[in-house]
């Protein structure tokens, strides 16, 4: 098991120690082939990592032109008339990484994808769940569910959404090589990107996803959305098996509202109930999986550190 843990003194200390990491990762990976493909997420969490980065970047410590670069997750349901408007709703996963990332870089990457959820008209979706329900199913345990939509569905929008809008986003990473380092943070609940608790593990590729009402009414309480009317109701996601499938996975979560999920993941089995918890799957099949916590986050882990060990975790501060 490759699982190893460190504990920073907060949220800027966190930033700049997985910044560090990730221009090693990526200074290193560019030795070895032409490109690096980079997965990235969205939230707070890696904001400050991603202005560390752009200013290496900016100041010649890597070449940020040899960066390709995939997102975890989109919102289905944004306010706007087209796709165009959609997508630079100041709420869209698009105008995140432009506002807090891709913006600062002096010199762009060769591509950045993020998955193409503001493509699908939401009322349209639901017209065509509900007059098609023969041809879909919903998977999980919990209110959030993906909507698993069958081999040859009778609807040609639900079939456009399965080959252009779930299976193309997956291809388009696979014609790549796959992720060398995927960042990813966590939900409060312990989802990654839009996995949500209780969705299964297997077949977890590109998602389309029925939001919780947990995480509808925590998007309205962040000040994302002035109302659950609002907020957008569906989500296109990378899954957990996706996600894991990058060569190195590094996970950064702050704050109180983490401890449970961070503690659960790597103390207790793996389930669905937490996706995080995914990451001892993957790091027994050899996958290489950090975690970048502030001192909050990763407090109970710090109290657990001797049955960590015991499984092969390494926790360390600095």
């Amino acid at each position: 098991m490759t699982i190893s843990v460190i504990i920073t003194k907060d949220f800027d200390h966190m930033s700049e120690v997985a910044a560090e990491i990730v221009k090693d990762v990526i200074i290193q990976t560019l030795g070895e082939k032409k490109e690096f493909i980079f997965g990235l997420a969205t939230g707070n969490s890696p904001t400050g990592m991603y202005k560390q980065l752009a200013r290496m970047a900016n100041s010649g410590e890597f070449d940020s032109t040899r960066i390709r670069s995939f997102n975890l997750d989109e919102y289905v349901g944004l306010p706007g008339e087209n796709p165009q408007q959609r997508m630079l709703h100041p709420e869209s996963y698009c105008y995140f990484m432009i506002q807090k990332f891709f913006g600062l870089l002096d010199k762009k990457f060769i591509e950045t994808s993020v998955p193409y959820g503001c493509l699908i008209d939401q009322k349209q979706l639901v017209n065509e769940l509900d007059a098609h329900p023969e041809d879909w199913s919903e998977l999980g345990t919990d209110a959030g569910k993906s909507i698993s939509i069958k081999e040859s569905p009778a609807s040609d929008y639900l079939k456009w959404i399965q080959k252009t809008i779930l299976k193309g986003f997956a291809q388009k990473i696979e014609d790549v090589g796959g992720i060398d380092l995927h960042i990813i943070g966590v939900g409060g609940r312990g989802h990654v990107a839009f996995h949500e608790s209780g969705i299964p593990f297997e077949g977890s590729d590109v998602l389309l996803v029925k939001l919780d009402d947990n995480t509808v009414e925590n998007a309205v309480t962040d000040g994302h959305f002035a109302s659950k009317d609002d907020s957008p109701r569906y989500a296109i996601s990378m899954g957990a098996e996706l996600v894991y499938k990058a060569k190195a996975v590094l996970l950064l979560a702050n704050g109180e509202r983490k401890v449970e999920s961070v503690t659960k993941s790597l103390l207790d089995d793996p389930t669905p109930e937490i996706p995080i918890s995914y990451g001892q799957i993957y790091s027994k099949n050899g996958g290489n999986l950090t975690y970048v916590l502030d001192k909050i986050a990763g407090r109970e882990l710090l109290a657990n550190k001797e049955e960590l060990q015991k499984k092969g975790i390494e926790i360390k501060e600095v």
